[in-house]
């Protein structure tokens, strides 16, 4: 049996949000270079893949009760890169804050300075307040901001393949440096974008960086399909799991790829212990402190529920829900994931808000070490995956506790590396290296 990608999530205090309550924890923690850098080297030490952070560009009300996500993710995760040699970083960015040049430009240079580490996780921002920190009066509604994605991708991309492979001459007794003929303009415009190019430097060593996305609506599988190197995606029932990964390996096939040019790494919050005992009592410390009032109100809300119509210990049935999940739902798939449990059984508010890490939609998987190393080798061996992201459920604990006791039973298992494979993230998930694309040349 193959082994599986590891990714680690650094979001601080964890995917329990409240956990900078907790008497140990620095609530200044997500703010702290030195802190991320100790994460970091020890995720390398225990040869994962490549930490991620979520990112949005505005400042959600949250602040008021938990952190915010904290310092730009690619200065953050750049300076995580600069002190580990092998360690992959997957790097937030929107599509509809972003320009594609820019952006193309940004990862290009990672991808150098990283030498062949750098992935850029595409989301299209689903955060309202971000329209007006960048000039617009309105946050463009869901099938817009896909739309717009698929464009920006395509542009990004094409970017990136703007340099063929064999256009350095660097002849000294002519000067002759670069062969023009060989750096393509892509001149591109379409209904968002108007992009000259091509870019100023030549591809990285992964040719392109790993491009990652998550998004369970038609807009965000599209995506995935036509363009997606690694899918971030959500389940709480081993049957959806792999029914969404099928999905994406069948879109991306249609979409003219192999199905395993595209990987599925599944999100997972992870709480762990030396003992299930310790796990469980933990576990308890960080249920006690959840806003369990707000967290209902969000919940029936992308499940299109009114906000009342349900207290946090009313029981939910399938029948109770929408034939559809809401067009306002913040997640489709977090939406899908939970509906999913609802139709097994009714579930009450505060359950499926336990059963999703203290809101975050996520599963939540609580135990000891050999119980969360069987949890993910039941799953994978399921075909729910390729690998996993695991998300701390307080990082400053459990990430460490995940690499010093889970991850060692996995290797053993011959489910995990024991040393990194080879030099790029790239090649590490198996993906192939990008095909040349035929495009113009520069003018003479």
């Amino acid at each position: 049996m193959s082994g599986f990608h590891l990714n680690l999530s650094l979001m601080t205090p964890g995917h329990f949000r409240q956990a900078w309550r907790l008497p140990h924890a620095d609530p200044l923690a997500y703010l702290d270079i030195d802190y991320f850098q100790r994460l970091a080297k020890i995720a390398e030490d225990a040869k994962i893949d490549a930490v991620f952070l979520g990112d949005g560009p505005a400042l959600r009300g949250e602040i008021e009760e938990a952190p915010g996500t904290g310092i730009d993710p690619l200065v953050l995760l750049g300076s995580v890169a600069a002190v580990t040699k092998n360690l992959g970083v997957v790097i937030t960015s929107s599509t509809t804050y972003n320009s594609p040049y820019n952006l193309a430009r940004r990862f290009q240079a990672l991808d150098h300075v990283t030498k062949g580490r750098a992935a850029v996780n595409i989301v299209t921002t689903g955060t309202p307040a971000a329209a007006a920190n960048f000039g617009l009066t309105d946050h463009p509604e869901k099938e817009t901001r896909y739309r717009r994605a698929w464009e920006f991708l395509d542009v990004v991309t094409r970017l990136w393949d703007s340099w063929e492979p064999d256009w350095l001459i660097a002849d000294k007794s002519t000067g002759r440096y670069a062969d023009t003929d060989k750096i393509h303009r892509i001149d591109h415009e379409g209904e968002f974008f108007a992009v000259a190019g091509p870019l100023p430097v030549a591809p990285g060593p992964q040719g392109r960086p790993v491009v990652v996305q998550a998004g369970g609506s038609e807009g965000g599988l599209k995506l995935a399909g036509d363009f997606a190197d690694v899918v971030f995606t959500v389940a709480q029932t081993q049957a959806k799991a792999v029914a969404f990964r099928d999905d994406i390996r069948r879109r991306a096939a249609e979409a003219g790829r192999h199905p395993d040019d595209v990987k599925i790494s599944l999100g997972v919050v992870v709480l762990v212990a030396a003992t299930e005992a310790e796990a469980r009592r933990r576990e308890q410390e960080l249920y006690d402190l959840l806003p369990i009032d707000r967290l209902t109100t969000v919940l029936l809300g992308n499940l299109g529920l009114p906000a009342d119509s349900f207290g946090p210990d009313d029981p939910i049935t399938a029948a109770d829900l929408p034939d559809t999940v809401p067009t306002g739902a913040f997640s489709t798939g977090f939406s899908i994931s939970t509906r999913a449990l609802i139709a097994e059984s009714p579930r009450t508010p505060r359950e499926l808000i336990h059963q999703g890490a203290g809101g975050s939609g996520h599963r939540l998987l609580v135990g000891s070490a050999e119980q969360v190393a069987d949890d993910l080798t039941s799953w994978y061996e399921a075909g729910t995956a390729d690998g996993f992201t695991i998300m701390p459920a307080e990082t400053a604990v459990d990430l460490e506790n995940f690499t010093t006791l889970v991850v060692p039973i996995l290797q053993e298992r011959g489910l995990f590396q024991k040393d990194y494979t080879a030099p790029t993230l790239r090649a590490r998930f198996g993906l192939p290296f990008p095909a040349d694309r035929a495009v113009e040349s520069l003018p003479a």
